[in-house]
C-alpha cells in the first residue's frame, strides 16, 4: 500500500474524519471544493536548507509533496514553488493565500541560488496580504528576513512585523509539551485541540518580537526543556492575527519530517488553509499577556 494511502486513511480514520464532518470546516471544504483557493507554498532557502523543504532533482520535497496532495483531496490549489519572480506585482494577484516555510534574506539567491524577491515582489506581497489575502508561516518562516545580511532589522523588518514574532536560536530536538489555549481554533478540534495540552517531538523555535495583539493559539512549554534558550516563562508556539485586511498564521512546528506526516499536525494546516483564505473564522481577540504573560522574558 503506497505511503500516500497510508496518509490519507490515517486523516479519515483519525483526526481528519473529524474536520471533514465538523460543521464550519466542513462548510469551508465545500465551498473550497467548488471554488478552490489558489495557494503558493513557498520554499526558497536563502539561509539553511532545511530537509522538509529540500529537493531531489526535479522531484518536489517532503512538505511539497504532503500540502499540495492534501490541499488537493480537501479544495485547495496549492502549487510549490521556490521561485521568487511570481510575487511580482504583475503576478502576485493569482494567489488567494501564501505559506512560506524559509530562511534567510528571500531578496538574494542564497543558499539554493533560485529566483529571490526583486524590491518590488516584496512590497507586492506585503500590500497583497494589507488588502485581504492569507498568509501562513511554519518552522523557520520566523527565520526568514528579520536579523538576516544587510538588512538586520529585527523588530524594525517589515516582514517581522507581518508575521509576528522572529526566531532567536533552537535547542536539540526533542518532545516538548505544548499547551492548546484556543481549542476553537479551526482545525484544532479535530486534532491537537482534543485535550488540553499534547506532546510532541520536534525541533523547537526561541522566540522574540512578539507583538501584544497576537492571538496564541499553542504555547511553549518551557519547563524541563533541554537548551539554555528555553529558560524561560512559556511563550507563543502557534497563533493567528490580522494584518490590515488579511489574515496571518504561524506555527513553529514543523522541522522534522513525520511532523508533516502527522494527521493531527496536517489537520491543523487544513484549519489555517481555511482560516487564511476566508472560507472560516475564528477568534482574534489578543491573549498574549493573559496566557504568557513572561513572554518576552529571554535568557540572559
Amino acid at each position: 500500500m503506497s505511503r500516500n494511502i497510508n496518509r490519507r486513511e490515517l486523516l479519515l480514520a483519525g483526526a481528519g474524519a473529524a474536520w471533514l464532518g465538523s460543521g464550519v470546516l466542513s462548510r469551508a471544504v465545500g465551498a473550497a471544493a467548488k471554488a478552490p483557493k489558489k495557494v503558493l507554498y513557498f520554499t526558497k532557502s536563502s539561509g539553511f536548507p532545511h530537509s522538509v523543504v529540500t529537493r531531489k532533482g526535479d522531484a518536489l520535497a517532503h512538505s511539497e509533496k504532503i500540502l499540495t496532495e492534501i490541499g488537493k483531496e480537501h479544495g485547495f490549489d496549492v502549487v510549490a514553488s521556490k521561485d521568487g519572480r511570481l510575487f511580482e506585482p504583475d503576478k502576485i494577484g493569482e494567489w488567494d493565500g501564501f505559506v512560506f516555510c524559509t530562511t534567510g534574506d528571500l531578496t538574494t539567491p542564497g543558499t539554493d541560488k533560485t529566483p529571490p524577491l526583486s524590491a518590488e515582489g516584496e512590497k507586492a506581497l506585503y500590500d497583497a496580504l494589507r488588502k485581504g489575502k492569507g498568509f501562513i508561516g511554519m518552522h523557520c518562516a520566523t527565520d526568514t528576513f528579520g536579523h538576516h545580511g544587510a538588512r538586520n532589522k529585527g523588530v524594525e523588518d517589515p516582514y517581522i512585523q507581518m508575521i509576528g514574532g522572529e526566531f532567536v536560536s533552537h535547542g536539540p530536538q526533542q518532545v516538548a509539551v505544548m499547551e492548546v489555549v484556543d481549542p476553537k481554533f479551526p482545525g484544532l478540534p479535530e486534532g491537537f485541540g482534543k485535550s488540553a495540552s499534547f506532546k510532541i517531538n520536534d525541533e523547537w523555535y526561541a522566540l522574540k518580537n512578539l507583538p501584544e495583539d497576537l492571538h496564541v493559539i499553542l504555547v511553549q512549554k518551557t519547563e524541563g526543556m533541554e537548551g539554555a534558550m528555553y529558560h524561560r516563562p512559556d511563550f507563543p508556539a502557534t497563533w493567528a492575527r490580522k494584518y490590515g485586511d488579511g489574515r496571518v498564521f504561524y506555527t513553529s512546528m514543523g522541522h522534522r519530517e513525520d511532523v508533516w506526516t502527522n494527521p493531527n499536525y496536517q489537520s491543523l494546516l487544513l484549519g489555517a488553509l481555511a482560516w487564511t483564505t476566508g472560507l472560516a473564522d475564528a477568534d482574534l481577540t489578543p491573549n498574549i499577556k493573559e496566557v504568557t504573560p513572561g513572554y518576552a522574558k529571554l535568557t540572559k
